[in-house]
C-alpha cells in the first residue's frame, strides 16, 4: 500500500511510520507540510520521501496534463513553491481574507481584530513566490466596528470574497487582466 502523509509539527508520528511500517506493510511515498520548515520534512528527506517540492510538480503535471489555464487557491492552505508558481506564472489567483498588503498570511482576520481594524476586506491576487505578496486584482471591504469573534467577521467576509472571486475568474478568463508593464508588479484591469 502507497502512503502520502500530512505532517505540520516535528514528525514524531512519521518517524514511528518510518521505523515501523516503511517498506514492510506500506510504502510511504509522499510528505507534505502546511509548514515548510518542519522536521517532518527533514525526517522525509531522510528517508528519501518525496516533499513538498515532489507534491507540488506531480500536481502541476497533473493540471497541465488537463490543459488547465488558471490554478485558483480557493482557502489552499499550503504555499505552493516556486516551482510550480514558475509552470503557472501570473496564472495562479488567491482569495486572502484581508484588505493586503496588511495582514497577510494565516489568521489575516484574527490579526485584523487584534489590530483593532474597523475596516476589514478581502483580497484577491496573483500568486507569486511571496505569502500573499502578489498583485492585487481585486478588493472589497466592510466596516464592522468593535468585531471581537473571527467566525462572525469571516461570515461577513464571505459574500465578498466569493464575489470578488468569481469577478476576478471572470476578467482573468476574457484576458482583461495584464501587467501594466513587463516586469511590473501594478496590474491593468478591465
Amino acid at each position: 500500500m502507497k502512503v502520502g502523509v500530512l505532517a505540520s509539527g516535528a514528525g514524531t508520528n512519521l518517524q514511528a511510520l518510518l521505523d515501523t511500517v516503511h517498506g514492510r506493510e506500506a510504502e510511504i511515498v509522499a510528505v507534505a507540510s502546511d509548514k515548510p520548515g518542519s522536521y517532518a520534512l527533514e525526517r522525509a528527506a531522510a528517508a528519501g520521501i518525496a516533499d513538498r517540492a515532489a507534491r507540488d510538480a506531480a500536481i502541476a503535471d497533473w493540471l497541465e496534463s488537463l490543459g488547465v489555464e488558471l490554478v485558483v487557491l480557493a482557502g489552499y492552505m499550503a504555499l505552493l513553491d516556486a516551482g510550480f508558481i514558475a509552470r503557472f506564472r501570473d496564472r495562479i489567483v488567491n482569495v486572502h481574507p484581508a484588505l493586503l498588503p496588511a495582514f497577510p498570511g494565516v489568521r489575516a482576520i484574527e490579526q485584523a481584530i487584534d489590530y483593532g481594524v474597523r475596516v476589514f476586506g478581502v483580497t484577491v491576487h496573483l500568486v507569486d513566490e511571496g505569502v500573499d505578496t502578489g498583485p492585487i486584482i481585486l478588493q472589497g471591504s466592510i466596516e464592522i466596528p468593535d468585531a471581537s469573534d473571527p467566525e462572525a467577521v469571516h461570515d461577513a467576509l464571505r459574500p465578498i470574497e466569493h464575489r470578488l472571486l468569481c469577478e476576478a475568474v471572470g476578467l482573468l478568463a476574457r484576458g482583461a487582466v495584464r501587467r501594466e508593464a513587463p516586469g511590473s508588479r501594478r496590474l491593468v484591469v478591465g
